[in-house]
């Protein structure tokens, strides 16, 4: 079933232009209305940076080495996870008429609202080079290692994909789980090495790395970026078996329960 989903969706000639106009036009929106417009998708990281630095390197003296650069990339990556995942679940409803009212399939809306996320997440990724590279004392600077980022991103990008198609599809029968998704991704953060050090993890956490994807993709971004090494390989394929096992339950329920959406919500 799933297959047949994926093929009805590959069909089609102007699907990836279509994708990302969508995909531009929601970034866009986003910020439309207000006056610093696009400035506040690269000024959100910066005070949650700062937040987070003064707390717990400042008061709490965590004392981990570039730890601005430390908190910057697990950030990013956390909040394109939160907002890929929190911001969808009730896409089913408010993008009702998008395919009520024309030949979109329901997976083009989710895919063009995560590569709208994606911008925002490129947009900050560059901000951290530019700051890692040039401002950070510290720094190792620039190696091929860098490269692994972009398997790592899409590895999150599948995750966020298949946790949204789930919880949105769960949404036409229990409204309830938005606020679940709230209470369990503010309750997962703490469970995520985003904040403290990863020795201090893994000491309280033992292997909690393997259970948690989001945990694991962190850390191996930050051993490509920022400590010249190759990924966790064991880790990696973890990570991408959780986000796959998810996709394929996200796309059985969008044929099982997305199919009468429309008539439901």
């Amino acid at each position: 079933m799933f297959l047949q989903i994926l093929n009805n969706w590959f069909v089609g000639s102007n699907k990836l232009e279509r994708l990302w106009l969508l995909a531009k036009i929601e970034f866009k929106l986003r910020y439309y209305e207000n006056k610093l417009g696009l400035f506040w998708a690269l000024l959100k990281p910066i005070m949650d940076i700062l937040i987070y630095f003064i707390v717990f390197q400042v008061v709490l003296k965590q004392d981990i080495p570039a730890f601005a650069s430390w908190l910057f990339i697990g950030l990013i990556l956390w909040n394109f996870f939160l907002e890929s995942t929190g911001g969808t679940v009730q896409i089913l409803n408010s993008k009702k008429f998008l395919y009520e009212y024309s030949n979109m399939n329901k997976l083009e809306i989710y895919v063009s609202t995560l590569l709208s996320n994606s911008i925002g997440f490129f947009f900050n990724l560059i901000m951290f080079l530019g700051f890692y590279y040039f401002i950070e004392p510290s720094s190792i600077g620039p190696h091929l290692y860098n490269l692994w980022i972009i398997p790592l991103f899409l590895n999150v990008f599948i995750l966020s994909l298949g946790i949204s198609l789930i919880l949105s599809n769960i949404y036409i029968v229990a409204k309830d789980i938005a606020q679940v998704w709230q209470v369990f991704t503010a309750f997962l953060f703490f469970l995520s090495p985003i904040i403290y050090r990863l020795t201090t993890f893994k000491e309280s956490l033992p292997s909690f790395e393997f259970a948690n994807p989001i945990a694991g993709i962190i850390i191996n971004a930050r051993f490509v970026m920022m400590e010249g090494k190759l990924p966790n390989f064991e880790l990696f394929i973890f990570d991408f078996a959780y986000a796959f096992f998810l996709l394929l339950v996200g796309l059985i329920l969008l044929n099982k329960l997305g199919a009468k959406a429309a008539e439901k919500l």
